[in-house]
């Protein structure tokens, strides 16, 4: 199997004003009802893990496929991890499921890896128009992606985010009530995967009430 290094990339917006780019995480975004205490955080870091270099355009992208399995197995861990720390297990959302399928493949077609989409939206208002806050009081979501050019499985996946402390406060942050996992595999991945055969996982947590 090809070595795999950690990498930390940008974070999914400009977080609040004196908060450094690569700190303390934060959620993707939270909203209240008036009249309700609000502070709103925008930076969520990401993990990438590289497995060896190579070239390639947009042109050299195949259709990325998804990775049904891989998707309810990565939930599986997550909610056997949370369980372990006396954790709410979190509901599949299959909207949350549908805002993260649609970034990896995003990711995928368009060669980047960030939290931001190729056409500039934030994370929390891409998510939103999958997962809106509608005519409940508060909203609140939060995301972890990863690539990979080695063979993944769930527990490799999981495994990468808890090695991770950012990450792994993330996952394990109580608040959550829901999560959505979208994962996809794609020959020739362009731009910054450098035209490996690469599998992208975005998972996208929420609670709203």
């Amino acid at each position: 199997m090809s070595h795999l290094r950690p990498q930390i990339v940008a974070a999914a917006s400009k977080p609040p004003e004196g908060t450094p780019a690569v700190g303390p995480t934060w959620t993707c975004g939270r909203r209240s009802r008036p009249g309700r205490l609000l502070a709103l955080g925008l930076s969520v870091l990401s993990l990438g893990l590289v497995a060896s270099p190579a070239g390639a355009t947009t042109s050299d992208a195949r259709p990325a496929s998804a990775l049904r399995p891989l998707e309810q197995a990565i939930r599986g861990e997550m909610n056997a991890l949370r369980r372990e720390h006396g954790l709410v297990p979190l509901r599949h959302s299959a909207s949350l499921a549908a805002a993260a399928r649609e970034h990896s493949n995003d990711m995928a077609r368009r060669g980047y890896f960030g939290h931001n989409s190729s056409a500039g939206l934030s994370c929390d208002r891409r998510i939103a128009r999958f997962y809106p806050m509608g005519s409940h009081r508060y909203w609140w979501v939060g995301e972890t992606l990863l690539w990979s050019s080695a063979e993944l499985s769930a527990t490799a996946a999981l495994n990468l985010w808890v090695d991770s402390p950012k990450h792994r406060k993330i996952i394990l942050t109580a608040r959550w009530r829901e999560v959505g996992v979208g994962a996809v595999h794609v020959g020739s991945a362009p731009g910054i995967y450098g035209g490996r055969d690469v599998t992208i996982v975005t998972a996208d947590f929420g609670v709203r009430g």
